[in-house]
């Protein structure tokens, strides 16, 4: 269903026909949909996706951290070649899909226009 929040943010596609890919960069949105032509411009996702990669990938993080030091007690180092790369994998896999998400949502709720 191309419409759906969850289809345009899984997929990084447009909100409105989910055919058109939403960024042409890393993180860098389209002004407007080269298929529907949606105007994009106006979107304002912020450090929304951040925030909440930040909350989540902590949590995951800090919980299996302390499993494995209460069950293993590696030394820091361990520590630091599991948790760092997973942090940084964690991060980038989540903020596309998570701007898309947002963007979609703002899409859904009519608040992509231009303000007067």
């Amino acid at each position: 269903m191309p419409g759906s929040v969850v289809h345009a943010a899984l997929r990084c596609r447009c909100p409105r026909c989910g055919k058109a890919p939403l960024f042409t960069g890393l993180l860098t949105v389209r002004p407007a949909c080269p298929v529907c032509a949606l105007d994009l411009s106006a979107q304002d996702a912020g450090d929304g996706p951040a925030v909440f990669v930040i909350l989540f990938l902590g949590f995951i993080v800090v919980a299996l951290a302390a499993i494995v030091e209460v069950k293993f007690s590696p030394p820091l180092w361990v520590h630091l070649v599991l948790w760092i790369p997973l942090i940084f994998i964690g991060a980038f896999a989540m903020l596309r899909p998570l701007k898309a998400g947002l963007i979609a949502l703002q899409f859904r709720h009519n608040l992509l226009q231009q303000p007067p």
